[in-house]
């Protein structure tokens, strides 16, 4: 019974050092977009870090996923936390000599994006290894709502912390919380998977997943719908969230407290749709639970880009709609999917959808900061409700994509096309 309820333990404190680093984390993010956003008021230097954050998880995610299996995880993990930590260290020193520039912030984003796409692998792996299998759902229900907690508690503890402290103080609470974690990961056992992959092996294993993904999906016609319908919400709703700090501050003349409190609305959102889906469970076909959250998050968008001036609170209340949608579309969603694609190509087929509609993001930010800048930081939200509305009548006239919960595809098929 000891040996059952160690596993406990151990993972229980694996789970502390992770919510340390995500608190640290997110009170630096909060309080560096709020000093770009006062100093500069530029939306297209906010899509322009945004992209510096996004573009080497999307080139490397798959990479990294590969050589995680190759080496030891928590070794990975300190390590990454380690460069991030001392990453953020450079950045109090710039911000307490008041030598920092933009460029420093930039560089050192791409940095720590960098470890952060080797962590992330490192920890969703561990866990699997850690937990037992009848345990991994509870697990990944209590990660969820960490995340929710986080995007509810985080952003007004940022403002509350950025009237009473200067920058550079809130950022050696990212360093402390790493220190912190760092130290709890070398008391803790992680248990190691047996790879007899060689290191050498490894671009031509990934080269080979992402053909064998690209094989499965032209075999599939209604996959790359779901692909480019992905692409174009990524394209949109990404840079929608990234220029929030722009919105509150040019169009509501709001401070970090109302940046604050739209942003845990939207974690708020995400907490109700989480369970309401969970309690409801949705209706009997996943589709048209997704079109319901599409069509919410096309609503919510265009109540956020029509918010009069002094209609502060109509945006909040659109961005909790947005959250709460969000739940919807996405749950079911990725529910169709694994109940069409055989488990054994579900890590393939993933990983190129997601590789593939998240490089739209970067294309949005790069028109998104501009046309903000030029025509109103309002105008990317109405388009965003235009393109859900698009999205919504795509999927409703196809009948590929409202009947594919009812479709399978012929493995055999897809094993002989990887072979070409």
């Amino acid at each position: 019974m000891a040996a059952k309820s160690q596993w406990k333990f151990t993972f229980f404190k694996f789970w502390f050092t992770q919510a340390l680093s995500l608190i640290g984390s997110g009170l630096a993010s909060f309080s560096v977009i709020w000093w770009i956003t006062e100093k500069t008021g530029s939306s297209t230097i906010l899509a322009t870090l945004a992209v510096a954050s996004l573009l080497p998880g999307i080139l490397l995610g798959p990479i990294a996923g590969a050589l995680v299996d190759q080496f030891d995880r928590k070794w990975i993990m300190i390590i990454s936390d380690a460069v991030s930590a001392l990453l953020a260290l450079l950045l109090v020193a710039l911000f307490w000599t008041s030598s920092i520039q933009l460029w420093h912030i930039c560089v050192i984003n791409i940095l720590r994006a960098l470890a952060g796409a080797f962590q992330f692998p490192a920890v969703q792996s561990s866990t699997s290894l850690m937990v037992p299998k009848e345990q991994l759902a509870r697990v990944a229900g209590l990660n969820q709502a960490l995340q929710g907690m986080s995007m509810v508690a985080i952003p007004p503890l940022g403002a509350l912390l950025l009237s009473v402290l200067p920058v550079h103080m809130i950022l050696g609470i990212d360093v402390l919380t790493a220190v912190v974690a760092i130290g709890l990961l070398f008391s803790i056992h992680i248990p190691q998977s047996i790879s007899h992959q060689s290191i050498t092996g490894v671009p031509m294993k990934v080269w080979q997943d992402m053909r064998a993904g690209f094989a499965f999906l032209r075999e599939w016609p209604a996959l790359i719908n779901i692909m480019c319908i992905a692409a174009l919400l990524n394209m949109v709703l990404i840079p929608a969230f990234t220029l929030v700090p722009i919105l509150v501050t040019q169009h509501f003349h709001g401070s970090a407290f109302q940046l604050g409190w739209i942003n845990a609305a939207y974690g708020f959102g995400i907490i109700g749709g989480g369970v309401l889906l969970g309690v409801w469970g949705g209706f009997k076909r996943h589709i048209f639970t997704s079109l319901l959250g599409l069509a919410g998050l096309g609503i919510g968008s265009f109540i956020i880009g029509t918010s009069p001036r002094d209609a502060y609170w109509m945006a909040v209340t659109g961005m909790a709609l947005v959250g709460i949608m969000n739940a919807l579309a996405n749950g079911p969603f990725f529910a169709v999917l694994q109940s069409v694609v055989p488990p054994t190509m579900q890590g393939r087929v993933f990983t190129v959808l997601m590789s593939i509609s998240m490089s739209a993001a970067p294309i949005g930010l790069a028109v998104a900061g501009p046309l903000a800048d030029r025509l109103g930081v309002q105008i990317w939200y109405v388009l965003s409700a235009l393109i859900c509305a698009i999205i919504f009548l795509w999927i409703v006239f196809s009948p590929a994509l409202l009947h594919l919960e009812e479709k399978q595809i012929d493995l055999p098929v897809v094993a002989d096309a990887v072979k070409l």
